[in-house]
């Protein structure tokens, strides 16, 4: 697997360290401002979910999720954790990934946590 360090990260993930955490890859990864943290060794890895068949990165505009109204726009500050995936940044709403998509959210498939 590929992976940057990141550099200079003094807090220790963890069980109750207070990031949320997804399942990625056959270990945990922790969620903390827009990055996929995983620990490593005496260091912190950045990681992001790639394109696949489980999580595509498709235009579904007729996705018909109910969890927040069609008004609802994703975006740094909008309350839903962010996810690096490909070439860009996913939301997790309940257990799947939206991805902000003109006048709609494209799902990306399910997130495991």
């Amino acid at each position: 697997m590929n992976h940057t360090v990141h550099p200079n990260h003094p807090h220790v993930h963890g069980e109750g360290c207070g990031h949320r955490s997804i399942q990625h890859d056959g270990h945990r990864d922790y969620l903390d401002e827009g990055h996929m943290h995983h620990p490593h060794g005496g260091h912190v890895d950045e990681h992001r979910l790639a394109v696949s068949e489980t999580n595509p990165a498709v235009c579904t505009p007729d996705h018909g999720c109910v969890a927040h109204d069609r008004t609802h726009r994703h975006g740094p500050s909008c309350g839903h954790d962010s996810v690096p995936h490909g070439d860009h940044v996913d939301y997790i709403v309940g257990d799947h990934l939206h991805h902000p998509c003109s006048d709609h959210c494209d799902d990306h498939g399910r997130i495991a946590f």
